[in-house]
């Protein structure tokens, strides 16, 4: 006995460690489960799981019915690593209930309990039925009677042959409770042999009833009957949580009942419950408390119905809310222990120590749940288990107790080894050993015994705590702590300093948005200590990196003042500088004010609105501390660009005034208003925006702006002009109203244009001259009335095209690319329709007429050219007059043939010199060809190089003699021109600036020119050197 009392206190000095090697009692990490075996497996052994951690390792054991399992005695029973091992498991001597056990020297502990049983099924006992005989439309039962079995079965019937089976509808259902066939009414169809089948769902084995032969009797037909309720659920059906509950229900009757179901409490069947082989089968899955309660079946046919009614009772097992855990504690303390579990019914408690009944006697108490001992001893110590249960489970939860007794121990808490502490303050040196029991304390300082005094107190806990310390406390002090296992001590030191003090506090300050301040904290103190400053702003402390962009402690070692920069109204409240060192910890406050622009006023209200005005309130936001000198209104609505100042009486809005009158509003808009605050500092932030509201309507005001019109087609008086915008409009149902009379007449007539974004109105009337003036006004209206009309503006009706050809068209070519059309007009008596001008059309002899070119011309001119041609080309031409209205006929084609294309070859050989101020050109005739235009002469097109205008002489030689000064690059080029225009240019020519009067070179390319100014000034003469 005394070796196990060494093992519990040595277990208790371990647990202090708490090392992962820990001596500790038996833990389950696996528990057995329960299980059903099949007799005919071929796996002739049944395993049933258990693991066990521990230190020292647990031994493991089992029980069978309470009894213990003697493994050496049975051949059968073997252990593999805890778990029990059954060879050739037999039914009559090992089901039953089964639990492991778990033992070291700690104690003992049980597993959950585990069933095992044994499924199987035999054979049917009879070999014949008796033949079954009934009537057409009459109900019948066919029993099934399953032979012997264990485990869950389900049934099925074979009418006549394998593999025809009884298929289940409304007139035909197999109950999975009893195995009986019912067949509601009986048909010539139902004649013939039945056979139940029974199969074992654990075992999967099948086993087939004798045949049950049914025929049908000659003494006529059954009449029809109210239905007969044959299969029915018991009157109370316990089921458990999460479970899935089946209810039968099936009834004879002809014709053949319907089967429905319902609560008899009113409530609804729950919308997860599922109704199988036409309603004879109520299947509920994860059955819960809502679920229970009193449900109906009801078989119903012409005849009559009938009612089943049972209960459905909820019940759960046990389950933990509460375990118990692994208590260690020191010897003489109180332990106590709750465990609770839910389940329904409410589960019962019993407790256990080290695998034994626990019953309440002497210290130890118990009461439902709950264990306590007021008073532990090494006794105690070992493995208690909590049981809860109820009539439909078990479970368990372990717990350790371990007692711990030993004398004073200081090798983990010594005493501090040096104390700071500030004169006139209070100092608590602890002493907190390791022991069991709670030892006594005495305290010495330096050798001698320490006496308790109105300074000087030893508190419940062994600490020593001195107040109003003095420079004579410092020492060293030694705490002795003693209880009946031995005594120890620790000795520690204290050092008494001088107090810090505040010399300089910061204090309140009043400051303006954007100042910059320093709030001082200066202190005097013990130089051999280090101080450290900290500032706080409204109860947070200043992190002066994140928000170094306004806050910087500045100063010296004994110094912490902040300074605060470009202050903004988020920077009012209180700052707290504090300064600790050691010993000691003390604060000084100052609050800071900050004026600032106001806040935003709050609550912005339209009170009323009338067609111009809007009548608003609001109230004073935050005035920053200066008062608020005016308020600003602005308005926005969806026609503005951004806010607007808005025009209020009173015109100016005082401080002290909080409502205003907006006036010059558009009616029929939608607008919201914000307010503005201003003080003498600024002006603030806007208010948030008001409601939106729509002014109320009245009558428009304002007119199409740019009526004019003209133009259209035959017999139109077009009239157009500019929408007024939306916000003009004044009120809905806008619309516009035209009016219009023949100049110099009296009588307008009107008519009513009913869009609002319509700007075009078209007259239309047969006797509508061409081109006469009107007289033309656009006036408004909206859902109020008519406003006012736009000036009057004179607008022409549209005109006729003209009715007459243009004569005497003529045509000459005037190179190989440019023609030239004349014509004269048509005779003014002779056509109707203003002519505003001509229109050519031009096309070649091989295309078509309607792809022509067209050029026109405007106003009285009666001749044009036409570009672009292709050279020595057939055209066609004709030419017609035109309007507003469209063109009138055309002339009579003509005909024109353009000239040759000019040369296409440049002029080579270029060669150039110059002699007394003059340059002479020379260049190579060019001929032409065939179907080119022949040579008419030459153009010498040249500028200064840092000039973009050209000068052009014309010559019918092939040299030229230019007089130029000679301080000055020029670029020339030559090239011929014939009948059919211009030929190919040659390449520039750069005679550069001559330094000396002689000078030659030959035609070269230049890549670039230079403008320069105009050449007013070069003498030209031209003399011939060769004749074409």
């Amino acid at each position: 006995m005394r070796l196990l009392w060494e093992l519990l206190v040595l277990h208790s000095v371990m647990v202090c460690l708490a090392d992962d090697n820990t001596l500790h009692g038996p833990v389950f990490l696996q528990e057995p489960n329960s299980m059903i075996f099949p007799l005919d497996s071929e796996e002739k052994k049944v395993k049933l799981s258990c693991e066990v951690k521990g230190n020292p390792r647990p031994t493991i054991g089992w029980k069978l019915n309470g009894s213990s399992i003697d493994v050496g005695m049975d051949y059968r029973y073997s252990l593999v690593e805890g778990s029990l091992l059954i060879n050739n498991p037999n039914k009559s001597q090992d089901a039953g209930t089964y639990q492991c056990v778990a033992t070291n020297p700690f104690g003992t502990i049980v597993s959950r309990e585990a069933k095992l049983q044994f499924a199987y099924l035999e054979n049917f006992k009879t070999r014949t039925r008796s033949t079954v005989s009934v009537r057409q439309g009459q109900g019948m039962v066919l029993l099934c009677g399953p032979p012997p079995h264990s485990g869950e079965l389900s049934y099925a019937w074979i009418f006549n042959e394998y593999p025809s089976f009884v298929h289940q509808d409304s007139r035909r259902f197999v109950s999975q409770e009893t195995g009986n066939l019912y067949i509601a009414k009986v048909e010539t169809s139902d004649v013939g042999n039945y056979t139940c089948v029974v199969t074992n769902t654990v075992t999967n084995s099948r086993v087939l009833g004798p045949p049950t032969p049914l025929v049908l009797r000659n003494d006529g037909v059954m009449g029809e009957y109210e239905p007969k309720i044959e299969v029915q659920f018991p009157e109370t059906v316990p089921s458990a949580k999460g479970t899935t509950v089946k209810l039968e229900c099936f009834a004879l009757g002809n014709p053949v009942p319907t089967i429905s179901w319902r609560r008899a409490d009113g409530k609804q069947i729950p919308r997860k419950a599922r109704r199988h082989r036409s309603s004879g089968l109520l299947e509920i899955p994860n059955f819960q408390q809502e679920d229970a309660g009193p449900y109906e079946c009801v078989a119903e046919n012409v005849r009559g119905k009938n009612v089943a009614r049972g209960q459905l009772t909820f019940y759960a097992q046990p389950s933990w809310i509460q375990r118990i855990g692994d208590v260690h504690t020191a010897i003489e303390e109180r332990v106590s222990w709750e465990c609770r579990a839910s389940g329904r019914p409410k589960p019962s408690y019993r407790w256990l120590k080290d695998g034994e009944p626990l019953l309440p006697q002497g210290r130890v108490q118990l009461e439902q749940g709950s264990l306590t001992i007021p008073n532990v001893s090494l006794s105690d110590a070992g493995m208690y288990q909590c049981v809860a249960e109820n009539r439909h489970g078990v479970i368990f939860a372990s717990a350790e107790l371990s007692v711990i007794a030993i004398g004073p121990d200081f090798s983990k808490t010594l005493l501090k080894k040096l104390t700071l502490v500030k004169v006139g303050g209070e100092v608590i040196i602890e002493c907190k050993p390791k022991a069991s029991p709670r030892p006594t304390y005495s305290w010495k300082k330096g050798k001698d015994i320490l006496r308790e005094n109105e300074r000087i107190t030893v508190l419940d806990d062994g600490s020593l705590r001195i107040v109003n310390v003095t420079k004579s406390d410092a020492g060293s002090y030694t705490c002795v702590a003693t209880n009946h296992f031995g005594t120890a001590s620790s000795t520690g030191s204290l050092v008494v300093k001088d107090p810090t003090r505040v010399m300089v506090s910061p204090f309140s300050m009043d400051v303006t948005v954007g100042e910059s301040i320093v709030l001082p904290c200066q202190v005097s103190h013990d130089h051999s200590l280090d101080i450290v400053f900290t500032w706080s702003f409204n109860g947070h402390l200043i992190d002066f990196e994140k928000d170094g962009d306004h806050f910087e402690r500045v100063g010296g070692d004994s110094a912490g003042d902040l300074m605060i920069r470009s202050i903004q109204l988020k920077h009012a409240g209180k700052y707290v500088c504090m300064v600790q060192t050691s010993v000691d910890k003390l604060s000084a406050a100052a609050d800071l004010i900050v004026r600032g622009p106001p806040g935003p006023p709050e609550a912005v209200t339209i009170d009323e609105v009338t067609d111009t005005t809007a009548q608003l309130s609001w109230r004073p936001g935050a005035d920053n501390h200066s008062p608020i000198t005016m308020y600003v209104v602005q308005a926005r609505t969806p026609f503005s660009v951004g806010w607007q100042a808005v025009s209020t009486v009173p015109e100016i809005i005082d401080g002290r005034t909080f409502t205003a009158t907006v006036v010059g509003l558009n009616p029929w808009v939608e607008y919201e208003f914000r307010a503005v605050a201003a003080n003498l500092i600024g002006i603030g932030e806007p208010s948030r925006p008001s409601e939106k509201r729509r002014t109320e309507e009245a009558l428009p005001e304002v007119t199409p702006a740019n009526v004019s019109g003209g133009g259209g087609s035959k017999s139109e008086l077009v009239i157009t002009w500019e929408t007024v915008p939306e916000e003009l409009q004044n009120g809905g149902g806008f619309g516009y109203v035209v009016a219009f009379r023949p100049l110099g007449t009296v009588s307008w007539m009107q008519t009513v244009v009913a869009s609002p974004d319509a700007a075009r109105y078209v007259f239309r009337n047969e006797s509508l001259p061409p081109f006469s003036p009107y007289e033309v006004k656009v006036g408004v209206y909206n859902n109020k009335g008519e406003g006012s009309f736009s000036p009057v503006t004179v607008v022409y009706s549209a005109e006729e095209e003209p009715t007459r050809a243009p004569t005497t068209v003529l045509a000459r070519s005037l190179s190989a690319s440019d023609v030239e059309v004349s014509w004269a007009p048509p005779w003014e008596n002779q056509h109707k329709g203003r002519i505003q001008g001509y229109e050519v059309r031009c096309w070649q002899h091989d295309e078509k007429e309607e792809n022509a070119k067209r050029i026109r011309t405007v106003g009285n001119q009666t001749s044009t050219k036409v570009s672009n041609l292709r050279g020595n080309a057939l055209y066609h031409l004709a030419v017609r007059a035109y309007n507003t209205a469209g063109t009138g006929p055309s002339s009579a084609a003509v005909n024109v043939t353009t000239k040759k294309p000019p040369p296409s070859q440049p002029p080579g050989n270029i060669v150039w010199n110059s002699s007394n101020s003059k340059i002479i050109l020379n260049w190579d005739q060019v001929k032409a060809l065939d179907n080119e235009s022949e040579v008419r002469g030459y153009k010498v097109l040249y500028r200064w190089n840092r000039q973009s205008s050209t000068s052009v002489i014309e010559t019918n030689k092939t040299s030229v003699e230019l007089s130029l000064p000679f301080d000055e690059d020029y670029i020339i080029e030559i090239k011929p021109f014939s009948d059919g225009g211009d030929g190919s240019s040659s390449e520039q020519i750069r005679i550069p600036k001559i330094s000396n009067a002689y000078a030659r070179g030959s035609g070269s390319s230049t890549s670039s020119a230079c403008t320069l100014s105009a050449l007013s000034t070069i003498m030209i003469s031209l003399t011939a050197r060769s004749s074409l």
